[in-house]
């Protein structure tokens, strides 16, 4: 007897499994999982094209065995965002703030770029092309250029700004300028629909960046310089510096607002973001684009936008404290909002009318008046220069009205 025991019982040989049969089954239950899926995601709007199938020969594979098939699946991904960038995304541009910057001795003066931010074409005629920005973009710039989709620089020429709601409108050649954005009705949003930010955040390096949220909100409103609030659209798509002057855009492609992070910062200034100096995270501001139409059309024809005026300098009346108000002014103890006259501009439309100073004005046209604000946005956006208002006021105790002629204002200092 040997080392090992010749009586062992001696297992059966295995028999090796038909590779070409394996293959072959789960090809046909790969083809048969892609057949019934694809088509379901494609009408449910997930995907969209076509698989192409390819058959690699494997070199390592001998030949007496036959060919081990591979497939090789190629998927066009389309979407309602893919194609609302598509259509949009060229008509965003960079805007390049310049201006001029000299030595100790003023000798060496040069050009310089001093910020970036972003546009929208949104108009081209007469071999122009149409962009908006935000005032604070180009704010004290020499000289503007535009950045394009096709990567050129541009120069561009103001055509009016407006500091009170931080708009500008630009003019470039139109000759390379081939998509326009279309605008939206901003008022018939909704909270919670889909909100898509397109801008150069940070830079022209990352141009027509593009970011998704939601609408947080509606009619959100932040008090900015020059005693002025403005209606903003609240959105959790990310708005970053260089963002401003961006589009924010519907899920049909139409821009519905103009971003801002110059918003964001007038809140932090008036405390809206608590006492800890920085936003929010998701908290993003774009101007509505129904309240940017108007001053557009201003800027556009006039080069400024044109505001009615009264001719008083005014303090609100809760600034005051209100021992004043009794002992002073002599209201009554039910009178408790209102704008106090500090001074009359002679022979203003308030002078004409006979307002005084100390005067507590608390209606126009019967619409009750509580603060500075809400008489400028009256005024602004209610009423027209040549129109005649009814003004309700208080003088030394006593109710009084006056009819009073609305004058052009001044334009605002840039």
């Amino acid at each position: 007897m040997g080392f090992y025991d010749e009586g062992f019982n001696q297992s059966p040989r295995k028999r090796q499994p038909r590779t070409w049969l394996v293959a072959l089954v789960s090809a046909v239950i790969g083809g048969l999982v892609a057949g019934i899926m694809l088509p379901l995601l494609a009408d449910a709007g997930l995907i969209s094209g076509s698989l192409v199938n390819e058959a690699v020969n494997s070199p390592d594979t001998p030949a007496s065995t036959g060919p081990t098939q591979y497939q090789r699946m190629s998927v066009e991904v389309t979407s309602d965002i893919t194609e609302v960038v598509e259509k949009v995304s060229d008509a965003i541009v960079g805007v390049v703030n310049i201006q001029q910057t000299a030595d100790f001795f003023q000798q060496d003066i040069r050009n310089v770029e001093r910020g970036t931010g972003s546009g929208i074409i949104f108009e081209k005629k007469d071999g122009k092309a149409y962009i908006v920005t935000n005032f604070h973009v180009i704010q004290g710039a020499k000289e503007v250029e535009v950045s394009l989709a096709n990567g050129e620089r541009v120069p561009a020429e103001l055509v009016g700004a407006d500091p009170l709601t931080d708009l500008a409108v630009l003019s470039i050649d139109g000759q390379q300028v081939d998509t326009v954005a279309e605008f939206g009705d901003s008022d018939a949003i909704r909270t919670g629909e889909p909100a898509i930010a397109i801008g150069n955040p940070l830079g022209l390096e990352f141009s027509r960046t593009v970011t998704m949220g939601i609408i947080s909100a509606k009619e959100r409103s932040i008090e900015v310089q020059n005693g002025w609030e403005l209606n903003v659209i609240q959105t959790d798509a990310a708005i970053n510096p260089g963002n401003s002057g961006g589009a924010l855009v519907n899920i049909a492609g139409q821009v519905i607002g103009i971003n801002s992070l110059k918003i964001a910062e007038y809140g932090m200034q008036s405390g809206i973001f608590g006492t800890s100096g920085t936003p929010i995270e998701g908290m993003g501001f774009a101007i509505p684009i129904n309240d940017a139409i108007p001053v557009i059309e201003d800027l556009m024809n006039h080069g400024q936008v044109l505001r009615p005026q009264m001719g008083i300098d005014i303090i609100d009346l809760a600034s005051i404290d209100s021992y004043h108000w009794y002992e002073t002014l002599k209201l009554p103890r039910d009178v408790t909002q209102g704008v106090v006259v500090r001074a009359v501009r002679p022979m203003s439309a308030a002078d004409k009318a006979g307002l005084q100073e100390r005067d507590v004005i608390v209606a126009i046209n019967g619409e009750e008046i509580a603060n500075g604000i809400e008489l400028r946005k009256y005024l602004y956006n209610k009423t027209k220069i040549g129109q005649t208002i009814e003004v309700k006021f208080y003088r030394d105790g006593l109710p009084m009205t006056a009819e009073l002629t609305l004058e052009q204002a001044e334009p605002i200092e840039q």
